[in-house]
């Protein structure tokens, strides 16, 4: 992704009504000023809310006058979204948000959360009761689950003693140290076996890398990684792993995206140009902002190429990770995806798609083709941008952008699988072993060229798209560019 240009900030700060030249903002409504004016600035949909346009205020004294009747900076913030566009897909979340602790949330893109480790997914009683259970599909390492002996496949139908709903399944895995009672899975009717384990939150850094491996299937010398993130500071690793597929040389590749949520756009360039290598500096992909950035900007500006390079900076532009990419250049690629695949993971599904032929496996993808960035309270909206405010640590993670492939494509529905079939939680396998079941069926793909429907429960039509516990984390299905 090309770094935006210093003209481009420049002509924005211009360009927002009762921007001054020197700071005189109220103080009771300071934060309340940048929220509006950053969503202002940058906002997707800028030009489709009335109290966001250029000509709402005549001076400073009536914005500083609405702002100080918008209450909290969060109810102006959630009152100045564009709400047809902003839910498109999920009723109950926004994908634009307002945090009290930067620092928390750019842990959280780092990978870094307050978890117990446990990951968990809900679901119905097959006996139509609407009894509710969720299972563990995975745990983070070094996590207080894995050492209290918890791992994937384990089925939970209470928590503290109460039993699961949906309506309290978030609020029962959101506190700080709870209690969960196993279960037996019963032909999908989960009946109690007594086991219970204590667990605690801390705070962990998860590698995204969860599995790296090679697979010899006959002729077939089978690469294989399943990627929870896409998350910069994890670059170097990811091509580590990449330098590994090249020796031995592998056949094929399958990346597993089933529980990939998204992340960091410029990874996503990076990981494709891992798969290829032969496209080096043509389009990879390309973004559309509001109207007001458009117009700003040389387009060129907004083009992600694919590389050849890693190179990553911090935010005072120091260099932080440097070397070449270990491409792989390959002609197909096989994606292991599901309903919690989305943003950055679809992106570079859609990315490939015009040059390479991409296989996926699994059910259809979530479908989220938009971008966010943070702004800061600066002047240019930058984490050491001139005049930061130390004395709040608010920030704003708004949508600034659609993202298409070279063709001027994406899948806002999500993409479906030629190969149908979905997880069951009577029989999830161990993640990497060629036995377990979407990865088993992956390679039946590579070997035979099989399609079609694999397994296929019956879907919930209303509860979409099922809970996890990645839920309750502000940056679930993000994509997000960094604002430099």
């Amino acid at each position: 992704m090309k770094i935006l240009k210093a003209s481009l900030i420049v002509f924005l700060l211009l360009s927002i009504v009762s921007c001054s030249e020197k700071d005189d903002t109220p103080t009771d409504v300071q934060i309340q000023n940048f929220v509006w004016k950053g969503l202002n600035a940058y906002y997707l949909w800028q030009s489709d809310v009335p109290d966001l346009s250029d000509r709402r205020f005549n001076n400073d004294q009536e914005l500083y006058s609405y702002l100080s009747e918008a209450g909290s900076p969060e109810n102006l913030f959630n009152n100045l979204l564009f709400l047809p566009n902003e839910y498109p897909k999920d009723p109950n979340r926004t994908y634009s948000w307002i945090v009290d602790d930067y620092i928390a949330l750019e842990e959280s893109f780092e990978g870094t959360r307050q978890t117990t480790g446990m990951k968990v997914r809900g679901a119905d009683f097959e006996d139509g009761s609407n009894n509710y259970y969720v299972y563990v599909y995975d745990v983070v390492k070094n996590s207080d689950a894995e050492t209290k002996g918890v791992v994937r496949g384990m089925l939970i139908t209470e928590v503290n003693g109460t039993s699961l709903t949906r309506a309290n399944v978030n609020s029962l895995f959101s506190a700080a140290s709870f209690t969960v009672t196993l279960a037996d899975y019963n032909a999908g009717n989960p009946v109690s076996n007594g086991t219970t384990i204590s667990l605690t939150r801390a705070t962990i850094t998860e590698n995204p890398i969860k599995e790296a491996k090679v697979i010899v299937n006959g002729a077939n010398t089978i690469g294989y990684i399943m990627y929870n993130q896409f998350s910069r500071d994890f670059d170097g690793e990811l091509n580590a792993e990449f330098a590994k597929f090249k020796s031995p040389l592998i056949t094929d590749l399958v990346i597993d995206l089933r529980y990939n949520g998204g992340g960091s756009v410029q990874t996503a360039v990076y990981l494709g140009s891992m798969v290829t290598g032969q496209f080096k500096d043509q389009l990879y992909a390309k973004e559309v902002w509001n109207s007001k950035v458009l117009a700003a900007i040389n387009p060129e500006f907004l083009i992600n190429n694919f590389t050849d390079k890693i190179l990553n900076k911090d935010s005072n532009g120091n260099v932080v990770l440097d070397e070449a990419i270990n491409s792989l250049n390959l002609n197909t690629i096989y994606f292991i995806v599901s309903e919690n695949t989305a943003s950055a993971s679809e992106l570079i599904i859609n990315a490939l798609s015009p040059y390479i032929d991409v296989k996926l496996i699994g059910v259809q993808t979530y479908g989220k083709h938009v971008g966010s960035i943070t702004l800061y309270d600066s002047e240019d909206f930058r984490r050491n941008g001139p005049n930061f405010k130390t004395n709040h640590a608010y920030a704003m993670q708004p949508i600034v952008l659609e993202i298409q492939n070279v063709d001027g494509e994406n899948k806002p529905d999500g993409f479906i699988p030629e190969v149908t079939m979905e997880e069951d939680p009577g029989n999830l396998g161990v993640i990497g072993d060629p036995t377990e079941p979407l990865l088993e069926r992956a390679i039946q793909y590579i070997t035979t060229g099989a399609k079609g429907v694999s397994s296929t429960k019956k879907r919930n039509t209303n509860f979409t798209p099922q809970w996890n516990s990645n839920m309750k984390y502000s940056d679930y299905n993000n994509m997000y560019i960094n604002l430099k």
